[in-house]
């Protein structure tokens, strides 16, 4: 004789379409796609880099009571199900069925900043508006091992007059303190990239909306390609 198992709980709906979010310091994710440069109007000709804004899909909401604080969880790059491991199949399930490639959170101050975003809505492009200054954060170029020069910017010895093959060495490491003892934090060879690197007050020179498209005036920290967070600057809040 089967039992009767309780029926299961109906899912929320999920929401859909465009939020903005006008406070709290929120962002968006992109992928950097290159540099480029436009011209103002009264001539000058600006180097800006291009930021491709995709779809930033809000996965989760962050509140105080169960997570200890506000915020709320993007995803970015639709990754196949079939690539997707069981613990983000049972995560994505949670926000529509999609599973991401590069999740990222947002985390506010006050839980009004983030009223009105549901899980499921889209991050609209037009939190950002020309003017206005962002923090942008990504992982720098990688460049592997690399001597004192490149890395730390050293002189470099004497090219003649006796030098026979220490033109690019570091030199002495040691110090009078103890014998043999090196200082930690030593500048020597080394990894070098590779890292978190964060670039603050840059302007935004134009917000494509329509096509998600972001223009940021100088360089981006990381490469061709690479995933780059955008938040209001905090500086200016």
């Amino acid at each position: 004789m089967s039992e009767n198992k309780p029926e299961a709980a109906a899912s929320e709906p999920i929401a859909t379409g465009e939020v903005k979010l006008e406070k709290g310091r929120v962002g968006l994710v992109g992928i950097k796609a290159g540099m480029t440069h436009v011209y103002a109007e009264d001539g000058a000709m600006i180097p800006v880099t291009v930021i491709d804004l995709r779809p930033n899909k809000i996965t989760q909401i962050r509140t105080k009571e169960k997570d200890g604080y506000s915020g709320i969880q993007v995803g970015l790059i639709e990754k196949a199900e079939k690539k997707a491991s069981k613990s983000e199949q049972g995560h994505a399930k949670k926000s529509g069925g999609q599973a991401f490639g590069h999740y990222q959170e947002f985390r506010f101050e006050d839980e009004k900043e983030v009223a009105g975003a549901q899980v499921g809505q889209t991050l609209s492009p037009e939190i950002f508006k020309e003017g206005d200054t962002v923090d942008v954060m990504a992982v720098s170029k990688g460049k592997g091992f690399q001597g004192v020069i490149k890395r730390h910017h050293f002189g470099g010895n004497f090219a003649s007059h006796g030098n026979s093959l220490n033109h690019r060495m570091p030199g002495s490491i040691s110090s009078n303190r103890q014998i043999g003892m090196v200082v930690k934090g030593k500048r020597m060879a080394g990894h070098m990239g590779h890292e978190r690197v964060t670039t603050q007050n840059l302007k935004v020179v134009r917000v494509d909306a329509e096509n998600r498209v972001l223009l940021i005036k100088g360089s981006v920290p990381g490469p061709r390609s690479g995933i780059v967070t955008i938040q209001r600057a905090v500086k200016s809040l």
